[in-house]
């Protein structure tokens, strides 16, 4: 997705090229890009035998709809248990850790 959001549009090869060696297979992204499609993420328009690829979602709205998925995956769907392992487990600063109680505040 990172890829397609900063391409706004590319082909297979394209998508290939823009990764770091070791490339990924072909069929490697090919099958990323069908669970993307079946997902509603990716959408593709169709050139002769080859297909140009875009994304259908937004980052925002996409990586929402990814933390939310492991939020209720490996925390019981509880945020809270989330948040408390995140500002135990992340080494946050003091100052980091009162700009996300400000956070929370304001969102109160």
């Amino acid at each position: 997705m990172q890829i397609l959001w900063k391409q706004e549009k590319a082909f297979m090869k394209d998508l290939v090229d823009a990764y770091s060696e070791p490339k990924p297979a072909n069929t490697t992204i090919a099958t990323l890009l069908k669970r993307m499609q079946d997902k509603g993420f990716v959408g593709f328009k169709q050139f002769g035998r080859s297909r140009k690829y875009y994304a259908l979602v937004k980052r925002r709205d996409y990586f929402s709809k990814q933390m939310n998925g492991f939020i209720k995956n490996f925390f019981n769907n509880s945020t809270s248990q989330f948040a408390s392992f995140f500002t135990e487990q992340s080494n946050m600063s003091e100052d980091e850790l009162k700009e996300l109680r400000k956070l929370i505040d304001d969102k109160r």
